[in-house]
């Protein structure tokens, strides 16, 4: 059966795009990468949908709407005078990149609350409209601070009723310190739903070569993606 699954962070610049470049590069099948709203570049600026092609080779990509300013999909829209696609608009075409692929994997933009469209729905009213069975992957900081955003994160999801397969953190350093090495097992204790990978530091800075062998290697759980 197709899937979609939602790559979504605890905020911004927690390495959404890496993640969500390392899980196509892990999946097997048929795979399309969405990008609901790219905020903070130009028409002809490389935006997060190029970088997981740069990483992957992976060609089957869909950008929904691209905005100028570096801010919420809502405000940049607003501020450029841009209608924005509905959550509904943006359901029907994931359901039907569903329909054809065997996996969907969808970056949000910033964190999980993040407006969308001009009434304010957010990824997680997305979800909730697809047809599609889908789930959400929660890109995570290693650093102090992280346990409380985590769970914020994963409170959101659950009061939502949809479902989690796991914690991703974003940029793993080569020597953890101690805040790091004891939140690798924190988080799942204190949130309830596993740690299922660690992409290291500077992985998006790897030729597509070098990070298309090394990415099932970072997720602890076979076939995460499917």
């Amino acid at each position: 059966m197709s899937r979609v699954l939602f790559v979504t962070g605890t905020d911004t610049g927690v390495g959404k795009t890496v993640v969500t470049a390392a899980l196509a590069a892990a999946a097997a099948g048929a795979v399309a990468v969405v990008k609901p709203a790219q905020t903070g570049v130009t028409a002809d600026e490389a935006g997060d949908l190029q970088d997981v092609e740069r990483l992957t080779g992976l060609t089957d990509l869909h950008e929904g709407i691209r905005l100028l300013d570096p801010l919420a999909p809502t405000t940049a829209g607003r501020r450029q005078g841009v209608p924005l696609p509905s959550v509904d608009t943006h359901a029907k075409a994931l359901d039907d990149l569903a329909a054809e692929r065997d996996l969907v994997i969808v970056e949000g933009a910033g964190g999980l609350l993040v407006g969308l469209d001009e009434d304010g729905h957010d990824l997680a009213d997305l979800a909730a409209r697809l047809s599609t069975p889908c789930s959400f992957v929660v890109v995570t900081r290693s650093g102090l601070g992280t346990l409380n955003h985590t769970g914020l994160t994963v409170e959101a999801l659950r009061v939502r009723g949809l479902p989690i397969t796991g914690l991703v953190i974003g940029s793993w350093p080569v020597e953890p310190d101690l805040a790091e090495r004891c939140n690798a097992e924190d988080l799942p204790a204190t949130t309830g739903v596993p740690l299922v990978g660690r992409v290291p530091a500077g992985a998006g800075q790897l030729d597509r070569e070098s990070f298309r062998a090394a990415a099932p290697t970072w997720f602890t759980v076979p076939n995460l993606a499917q």
